[in-house]
């Protein structure tokens, strides 16, 4: 596990990367309150947008993270822009602890997490994120391992209906999944757009709350093919470990699954939410000290002159914790 350096900035990122706009970006700076001398994590590295207004708000050190070749490509040239202080590593963020293990460091002073698919990702047909506008049915953020189309192509009825309404609360997984079954016993799926034009002719055409009929179907996917909620949760665990007291955790979702699972986190780590019933007397010495207090009672979210400018901020949550000296809580088993 090698930081990635040297070839500079590939053209073909350029443009994109011009016309990235960070979201909650103010609102990230200001909770998470960069500093001289500290350490940081930026773990979602993405176009860059954290990771320089961070290096830019303090004279700190910064780990960035991004499992996407396509993006620790089209970053060295900040990496050189800002060297020594910025190291840029190809890995997927629930493993930041082994990251930091390679470059010997035993704790961080703040962490980032801005969860979900890229604009580069959405915008770039080739990588089949959307359904916007056709290209191969990848949805990979890594380019490692099974593909959109191979899940289309090979899972069972019932394992394509749960993912679709599990992961996205899409009420008619059902029939979204039979159709795929029949489908796909004439051709196999390999576009975009033959999964967008099936899921609207489900839908007749109609669109549900000004959405396009494929938009819960195509997230499902993503999060499935990519194991987003699980590397989430991998994270959480990681920055309780990495943190030092007094560190702070930022997580920015654009999804009620990932904003779930941080707000489940951070309430359970800070003793606001137990598993006790309400009718019994509480415990008011726990036996698991809190790891975490809670920075923001409720969710930061995005002004609207921000979602006037970018549209694709008007779903994002910014949730944020403190680790206190407590212990780290024994971590989840993997199921």
């Amino acid at each position: 596990m090698t930081p990635r350096r040297g070839s500079g900035r590939e053209p073909e990122h350029r443009g994109v990367r011009e016309r990235h706009i960070p979201v909650l970006l103010s609102e990230v700076l200001a909770t998470l309150r960069p500093a001289d001398g500290e350490t940081y994590i930026d773990a979602t590295f993405g176009a860059g947008g954290y990771t320089r207004a961070i290096l830019e708000a303090a004279n700190c050190r910064l780990i960035a993270l991004d499992r996407d070749p396509d993006a620790i490509a089209g970053g060295q040239a900040l990496v050189e822009e800002f060297a020594p202080r910025l190291t840029l590593v190809h890995e997927p963020f629930g493993n930041m602890q082994a990251v930091c293990a390679a470059l010997r460091l035993e704790s961080v002073d703040g962490i980032v997490l801005d969860l979900g698919v890229s604009s580069m990702q959405l915008d770039e047909a080739e990588r089949g994120f959307s359904f916007q506008s056709d290209g191969p049915l990848d949805m990979r953020m890594s380019r490692e391992g099974p593909s959109a189309a191979d899940v289309l192509n090979t899972y069972e009825e019932e394992e394509l209906a749960d993912i679709i309404y599990e992961l996205g609360d899409e009420r008619r997984s059902r029939a979204i999944a039979r159709a795929i079954i029949a489908r796909r016993n004439e051709s196999p799926f390999t576009r975009t757009r033959e999964l967008a034009d099936l899921v609207s002719k489900v839908f007749r055409g109609r669109k549900e709350d000004g959405r396009h009929p494929a938009t819960r179907t195509f997230q499902a996917l993503r999060i499935h093919v990519n194991d987003e909620l699980g590397e989430l949760e991998r994270a959480l665990s990681a920055a309780e470990q990495l943190l030092k007291p007094g560190g702070r955790l930022v997580v920015v979702t654009f999804h009620s699954l990932e904003d779930r699972i941080a707000k489940r986190f951070l309430k359970t780590r800070s003793g606001k939410e137990t598993h006790a019933s309400r009718h019994l007397p509480q415990d008011s010495s726990p036996a698991t000290p809190p790891s975490f207090r809670i920075v923001n009672s409720r969710p930061l979210t995005p002004s609207k002159g921000e979602v006037d400018v970018n549209p694709r901020a008007r779903s994002a949550r910014l949730r944020a914790g403190e680790r206190t000296a407590a212990p780290p809580w024994p971590a989840p088993p993997r199921g």
